[in-house]
């Protein structure tokens, strides 16, 4: 199993200095760096007694000591580490890589016509969503790579076109669609688009006969991905949403699914019908309907707790800001809190969605600068910075920190300050809620 994940579009230079420290590590006796080697390295190797944590010299083969495993070996079991077979696919995936960034032709052609396999392989040299070479072209709208290795044999054609619908690369999809002999997309396909909310993929697919109900009615339309996916777009999402409709999808008549197409008439509606609408709490089910397809509260990616919450800690989540402002316009009260189950857990106002959220993620995860418009928003109406919780989270398994993280009698400041996955927390909301008062 890989102990790395390979990059999107992985860097030699960058692996070359990654090798050199990797046995810099292992001759000053690293424990991690000698678990690498043990689990990776084939070539057997005799480890000095002397590394810290062997209690007597495992012999591992032909060399004697240390000094004289090889910066090839470090190669070897880098390459291994991110789950590929050798140093030598490493660079051949990071060079083929490079050349399709590139859009340099005749650079791919000749390593093709060096290696065929190369043809059907993935690119990167491990499986992933990118796929071979043909179909990581799509992604980036490389269409005289395209062209070129489909006149080589290249077969991968509606994986190509789904990630050229994915990525948004229309007029790649379209030579695609051409390529394939024009059939209608194949149910499914708008899960694609839907995932990275691509309001053109997913138009594209419609357009050309996507469906969103098979012939016995059962829903194709793919709305859970659009409310679950990791992304935060909500002008993306309102659209995607509504084109579903626009080609037949009903969507159940509640608040919470107004919200979520972004059509505030329609929350007009459900607020004079409710005036209770504002302060109302919502059940998990309701703000993911299991009959859209919607999952839990672990795979239904999200930040601070949402079952049991206002429409007002869904915009939150969400960054649904202009909604938010109306919610608060029409009187919505920004301190009110989330329910509290039998054990205790809840109580959370808004101001805490904005602290801990899934629109934080890839703010953080670019390295962008912190912003924190929902909780200066908040703050401006009035919000409660130092009123308690008690919060528990599972994240998304793909985040790859798994357990049930627990947080008792936490204001916003502490809930942000102790979270345990950063890339869900505002930095900039947590010094903004500081700044007006708020403690631990």
């Amino acid at each position: 199993m890989a102990k790395r994940h390979f990059p999107v579009r992985p860097n030699l230079e960058q692996l070359r200095h990654q090798a050199k420290d990797l046995l810099r590590a292992f001759r000053r006796g690293d424990a991690e760096a000698v678990v690498e080697f043990r689990e990776y390295l084939v070539t057997r190797i005799e480890i000095d007694s002397r590394i810290p944590g062997l209690q007597q010299k495992e012999t591992w083969g032909t060399r004697t000591s240390m000094e004289q495993v090889r910066l090839a070996d470090a190669q070897f079991v880098l390459a291994r580490s991110y789950g590929l077979p050798s140093w030598a696919r490493l660079v051949t995936a990071c060079r083929m890589t490079d050349a399709i960034w590139r859009g340099d032709v005749e650079a791919v052609r000749a390593m093709v016509m060096k290696d065929p396999r190369l043809l059907e392989e993935d690119a990167r040299g491990v499986k992933g969503n990118w796929g071979p070479p043909m179909s990581y072209a799509a992604n980036l709208g490389q269409n005289a790579i395209i062209e070129m290795l489909r006149g080589m044999g290249a077969a991968d054609l509606e994986f190509a076109f789904n990630r050229a619908c994915l990525q948004g690369q229309i007029g790649t999809a379209r030579r695609l669609h051409e390529m394939m002999g024009r059939p209608r997309p194949r149910d499914g396909a708008l899960t694609d688009p839907a995932y990275t909310l691509n309001v053109e993929g997913t138009e594209l697919l419609l357009k050309l006969g996507a469906r969103v109900y098979d012939d016995e009615g059962k829903r194709l339309a793919p709305v859970h991905e659009v409310l679950e996916t990791d992304g935060r777009n909500p002008a993306a999402k309102h659209r995607i949403l509504e084109l579903y409709a626009e080609y037949g999808f009903e969507y159940p008549d509640t608040a919470v699914m107004a919200l979520h197409r972004g059509r505030v008439d329609l929350l007009e509606e459900h607020l004079r019908r409710d005036p209770e609408l504002l302060r109302r709490r919502f059940a998990w089910e309701e703000i993911f309907p299991p009959e859209l397809g919607c999952h839990d509260e672990v795979l239904a990616t999200h930040g601070t707790p949402l079952g049991g919450t206002t429409l007002l800690h869904i915009c939150a989540d969400y960054g649904e800001i202009e909604i938010g402002r109306w919610l608060l316009e029409r009187g919505a009260d920004v301190n009110v809190r989330a329910t509290v189950d039998a054990e205790g857990w809840g109580g959370h106002t808004a101001l805490f969605s904005t602290v801990v959220s899934q629109a934080n993620f890839w703010m953080n995860h670019h390295g962008r600068e912190p912003e924190a418009p929902f909780t200066k928003l908040l703050l401006e109406h009035g919000a409660e910075v130092n009123m308690r919780a008690s919060l528990r989270k599972e994240l998304h398994p793909g985040y790859e920190v798994p357990g049930m993280f627990e947080y008792r009698d936490v204001t916003a400041v502490s809930w942000g300050e102790r979270f345990h996955f950063r890339k869900l927390v505002n930095e900039k909301a947590v010094e903004m809620i500081r700044e007006a008062g708020g403690v631990e």
